[in-house]
């Protein structure tokens, strides 16, 4: 009996120590004012991976350096590793046939965009098309890493993939090169965007129709790998679809 009512003294001491530690998630009142710049954007990026904030043109200024350290940290590797972790679980399950294939977007899927990045305010400034033209043009992407890892895996499992991009064709010289410079050196189909075929026409267009055509020669999706919203919504989307962090800009 004494053990008893020493530990129930012991909870309700705990317990009514600090209203805050009991409920973290009630309301208080004040302004937003109060948070700091780092919570704040926390809460932003979290509106941006989830899409709930949509058809932003650029990272808020006064999230730079949050976004900064995000993609430059441990925490960005630690995001896509569970995200691509998930993925092969999930691909591990699978009974595979010949016509199986996994879907992967290119930058900020594939390739990491980094360097040109790091030089345009980690997506504070507004994306340029023609800079970005002249950093492709240079074939210095670099892998990401944990995405490299999952394409190994996938290959071992004798999952064909498919990469589909919004780069250019007229860009495709240069994209396999870069692709196979950082060790993605195989593939079923490198899929780039014809702008005489897609003139007015939204990414979600584009990548539903591009799949929809690869559904239609005979393959069949069975996962989708991408870090826009747009990579992985809209029709023939495949059997499941893995989203990848990135907080430096939005594809509509």
């Amino acid at each position: 009996m004494k053990v008893l009512v020493l530990f129930v003294a012991t909870v309700l001491v705990a317990c009514h120590a600090s209203d805050y530690q009991m409920y973290p998630l009630r309301l208080k009142t004040g302004h937003v004012g109060q948070y700091s710049t780092a919570v704040l954007c926390a809460s932003w990026r979290l509106g941006v991976e989830a899409n709930n904030l949509i058809k932003w043109k650029t990272v808020p200024e006064a999230c730079q350096e949050f976004v900064a350290d995000y993609v430059l940290g441990n925490q960005y590797r630690s995001d896509s590793k569970t995200v691509c972790r998930e993925a092969y679980f999930y691909a591990k399950t699978l009974n595979i046939t010949d016509k199986d294939v996994f879907v992967f977007d290119v930058d900020e899927t594939l390739l990491c965009n980094l360097q040109y990045y790091s030089k345009h305010g980690f997506g504070v400034e507004r994306f340029n098309a023609t800079a970005f033209a002249n950093w492709v043009a240079e074939g210095e992407a670099y892998a990401l890493p944990e995405t490299l890892v999952l394409y190994d895996k996938l290959m071992s499992l004798g999952i064909k993939v498919v990469f589909l991009t919004e780069r250019l064709v007229s860009q495709r010289a240069i994209t396999v090169a870069n692709l196979k410079d950082v060790g993605f050196d195989k593939w079923e189909k490198l899929i780039l965007k014809d702008p005489a075929a897609y003139t007015g026409k939204s990414t979600l267009t584009y990548k539903a129709t591009e799949r929809r055509k690869l559904e239609e020669s005979g393959y069949r999706i069975i996962g989708n790998v991408g870090d826009q919203w747009t990579d992985l919504m809209g029709s023939y989307r495949g059997l499941r679809t893995f989203k990848l962090p990135n907080p430096m800009y939005y594809i509509g």
